[in-house]
């Protein structure tokens, strides 16, 4: 009800029209207003009006001036970063160890048997190209080298640059020239590059490196991973260090421990690796107290003696620091430990705190990250390490049909081999060399909002010593086989002392640097400041501006009725007819529309109708006052007549 009496007066309003103009208006505001300017414009001399008049636009446009400005810088989001210090009693880090073998020689040596002849078959012609390498090439199976052949190429001619084969006797070069038979070339004269072709072998790509050690390593971890990925994961578990081979002695605080405190996970570049405190089946171990007493203390035995020759250069043991229920990307994240030597390792802890939307891209637990996480088999907590490695393997599996080896494989799809999929090494390094896959993974991934990382400082010391190496390698050998002689030694043995150096940790937390408060207090300063202003002056302009927009709409209406009633009055030649001409030709009867035909056999129509018979006259018309059939209004807006 009202709802219908509240647009009912509009209405009356709108065919009433504005009430008044916007000089009136204006008028009004510049009386009435709590600002100081405009009331000088009315009520001064026309100088002063004048002066007043530029004085507060002036201060009105430096106001809007330094509004955009706050609220821009409002609208950027910037963060502060706070650093605080907290003291107080913390669980032990999660520690994973991985030995830099990823598989006992012994137990993969009949996998690699065709790769290491054809290995030292390359050392050969690397080291001696005058020795003749044709009777070693016949027993060599070459089958894995024709997917990835080594070649040397020749710069000594850069605009002309020849590529020499290492097994082929005719040294037929790729490039615009080939060199005079019975030439030969060395690794000191010429670089050693890997040669990476597609399945037709029309495009072919060429990785120079400066040695020739990085040349034929990376040559044969490729052919390596061609091998190992056809092998199940099971077997390749199997033919790891087991975890009662690698950890000799383990001792948390006053507590002993053994291998069985340990959660094994396959890692593909290191092999068997094995977490202490994962905090998966069990509770987090808190610390007692902080030094080198109170940690974490193991004997490693590497067993260097088993060793991949030609896989694994490195010799002692990877290491990594990191939290509950993480994945550890011990080879990006990880630290090396040294045979024959102690290793402590004093610990603290940084706690970054980030801000989410829409200060950063930071994620909470990554659910709004549009990358399937290929770790989250591993029920760990998302990392974006784990992220870009899964965008690069869906890269892979999207643009080589398969995936690769180091990374986790999506259900339904194959790792990369040279039997099934012949290209993978040219599509793998275009794809590793690629900077807009780079880019387009790191745009998606976003970073974790909340992250622990632990600072580590590092001291070694010879261990064991000369003095004591004969009776420690003799417990240490009769513990681990029952050998009274001496099994072990300094080339293969570790110590590593893991502990918190204090429990002070430091929370590094980010917070909003230009807050709602920031934005109210600087806008009403400014507007105070210039133009003596407040919050109600700003309800009073709202106001005036909605005035406006009234008027506007109301003399629209009025336009558009005037409009409409001259169209309507353009439709008739000459003035509408009086009422005394339109009662005279409704009782004149002799004024007959001519409806009859007229012609020379026309007759008397049939049903032609008689006049009738005039009766009482009609009243006289002209002494009416006739009005206007609109609404007549009284002067209450709300009441009709």
């Amino acid at each position: 009800m009202h709802i219908k009496k509240y647009l009912l007066k509009c209405l009356h309003r709108l065919q009433k029209g504005p009430g008044y103009t916007y000089k009136e208006l204006l008028v009004w505001y510049c009386d009435n207003t709590n600002t100081h300017g405009p009331k000088r414009i009315i009520c001064e001399g026309p100088k002063k009006k004048a002066m007043w008049f530029v004085l507060t636009l002036l201060f009105t446009s430096l106001v809007c001036w330094q509004w955009g400005v706050f609220i821009r810088t409002y609208l950027s989001w910037e963060v502060s970063v706070s650093l605080s210090i907290g003291f107080k009693a913390m669980d032990f880090p999660a520690v994973t160890i991985c030995n830099t073998s990823p598989f006992q020689y012994s137990k993969v040596k009949h996998l690699l048997k065709d790769l290491d002849e054809l290995m030292e078959a390359v050392l050969e012609r690397i080291l001696g190209p005058e020795l003749s390498h044709g009777n070693a090439t016949r027993a060599l199976n070459l089958t894995v080298w024709n997917y990835m052949p080594l070649v040397f190429i020749n710069e000594q001619n850069p605009h002309h640059p020849v590529v020499l084969d290492l097994f082929e006797d005719d040294y037929n070069g790729s490039a615009s020239s080939s060199p005079a038979p019975g030439r030969t070339c060395s690794a000191q004269g010429c670089k050693v590059a890997m040669r990476l072709c597609s399945h037709n072998g029309t495009t072919c790509n060429f990785r120079n490196f400066s040695s020739a050690t990085q040349a034929v390593t990376e040559w044969y971890t490729l052919q390596a991973t061609n091998i190992f990925a056809q092998v199940p994961k099971q077997e390749l578990v199997a033919m790891g260090y087991p975890a009662e081979r690698l950890i000799l002695a383990c001792l948390f605080g006053a507590e002993p421990c053994n291998y069985r405190n340990f959660t094994p996970i396959f890692h593909p570049d290191y092999g068997n690796c094995y977490i202490f405190n994962w905090g998966m089946r069990e509770k987090a171990l808190p610390s007692a107290n902080p030094g080198a007493e109170f940690g974490l203390k193991l004997i490693l035995d590497m067993g260097q003696e088993d060793y991949v020759p030609f896989l694994t250069s490195t010799a002692g043991a990877r290491l990594m620091l990191h939290e509950q229920m993480s994945y550890p990307f011990i080879k990006e994240e990880g630290i090396f430990a040294m045979s024959g030597m102690e290793t402590s390792i004093g610990v603290l802890v940084d706690r970054l705190e980030r801000k989410g939307e829409p200060y950063s891209q930071c994620t909470m637990n990554g659910s709004d990250v549009p990358i399937r996480n290929l770790y989250s088999d591993y029920n760990t907590t998302y990392s974006i390490q784990a992220c870009i490695r899964s965008c690069f393997q869906d890269h892979m599996i999207h643009n080589c049909s398969c995936g690769h080896y180091l990374y986790p494989l999506p259900r339904g799809e194959k790792y990369c081999n040279n039997q099934e999929f012949p290209d993978w090494a040219y599509c793998y390094s275009a794809l590793r060399m690629s900077l807009a896959q780079r880019e387009t993974c790191i745009d998606v991934c976003k970073e974790s909002c909340n992250d622990t990382q632990y600072k580590m400082t590092i001291s070694m010391a010879v261990w064991p010593s000369e003095a004591s190496e004969d009776w420690i390698f003799h417990v240490l050998s009769q513990e681990r086989d029952q050998s009274t002689n001496i099994t072990l030694n300094r080339k293969g043995i570790i110590k590593l002392n893991i502990y918190f150096q204090e429990y002070n940790y430091r929370t590094i937390e980010e917070s909003a640097a230009n807050n709602i408060v920031w934005l109210l207090s600087n806008l009403g300063g400014q507007f105070g400041f210039w133009m003596g202003g407040s919050v109600l002056c700003l309800i009073e302009f709202g106001e005036i501006i909605i005035d406006f927009v009234w008027i506007t709409i109301i003399r629209l209406v009025a336009l558009a009725k005037s409009l409409r009633q001259r169209r309507a009055q353009a439709c008739y030649d000459g003035p509408p007819p009086t009422v005394a001409e339109l009662v005279e030709a409704h009782t004149n009867f002799g004024f007959q529309p001519d409806t009859a035909t007229h012609g020379p056999d026309a007759g008397p129509h049939p049903h032609e109708q008689t006049p009738p018979i005039p009766g009482t006259p009609p009243p006289n018309y002209d002494s009416l006052r006739l009005q206007p059939l609109d609404v007549i209004e009284s002067d209450n807006e709300g009441d009709a007549i």
